[in-house]
């Protein structure tokens, strides 16, 4: 398969547009492209080794690390990569290195702890929750389910994300159930010691009770919240979670 490259043209085509033919048509499009001979994945290894000799761990060295991950190099890989090729090449240019593989490789981490969440339930983790995002620490996500008769939203937290205390009232009825679908998350009230909460968990909230839920801080968490109906129903927002409270409620320390 051939490589199409049009960087070279996009940054120096006007100004040095011979430079830029042989850098998409020729190391690109020919030599990249030459799978007969060394696979894309080999073709990124040997590029990463060979920039990281030179102490280039600039724009280029991040899009060659971007490009290796794409053609199948795993973050364990590249670990042992860089650390063999640190004997050869210096150990301050590991470093270097290491902290740039990091963050490329940390994206996918990221990436792939979603997308693991996700298959653990059968609700849609839905879009970013932006429209609350001021009642929240982290990210948290919103998929509504039933916007009729009584309203239902799965609501998904990354690790460590929590709303901020906060307090359901209404005249007559009211309230909220939560119903636990996927990851490892925690409930407090006001004045008690946190709850854990799994998969099948349900909490029942009654009007009047100052309480916050969210995930765990190494978990990915989702639960069904439903709308108990009632008469002139309200939702008072109140101060965050700080990461004090927040790690004592989790037994973590700060």
């Amino acid at each position: 398969m051939a490589v199409k490259q049009t960087a070279g043209r996009e940054a120096l085509g006007a100004f040095a547009p011979k430079f830029a033919e042989l850098n998409d048509d020729v190391l690109f499009g020919q030599v990249w492209s030459r799978e007969d001979k060394l696979s894309l994945r080999d073709r990124s290894i040997v590029t990463v080794v060979a920039l990281m000799a030179q102490g280039l761990t600039d724009s280029s060295f991040q899009y060659h690390l971007t490009t290796a991950k794409n053609n199948g190099v795993t973050k364990m890989e590249i670990a042992e990569i860089l650390t063999h090729a640190a004997f050869y090449a210096g150990w301050p240019k590991a470093w270097a290195a290491f902290r740039m593989a990091k963050e490329v490789w940390a994206e996918n981490d990221a990436t792939d702890a979603k997308a693991k969440h996700q298959n653990e339930m059968v609700f849609p983790i839905g879009a970013p929750n932006d429209a609350f995002a001021k009642y929240f620490i982290g990210q948290s996500y919103l998929a509504p389910l039933s916007t009729q008769q009584v309203g239902i939203y799965n609501v998904t937290f990354e690790p460590g994300c929590r709303n901020n205390w906060h307090i359901h009232h209404a005249k007559s009825g009211g309230g909220q159930i939560l119903v636990c679908v996927a990851g490892h998350g925690y409930y407090q009230e006001w004045g008690k010691p946190a709850q854990e909460l799994r998969p099948g968990d349900v909490v029942n909230i009654p009007v009047g009770v100052k309480h916050w839920h969210g995930a765990a801080p190494d978990s990915w968490f989702s639960h069904l919240a439903a709308e108990v109906p009632g008469d002139e129903t309200s939702n008072e927002w109140l101060e965050a979670v700080d990461n004090t409270a927040y790690f004592k409620a989790t037994a973590k320390e700060v």
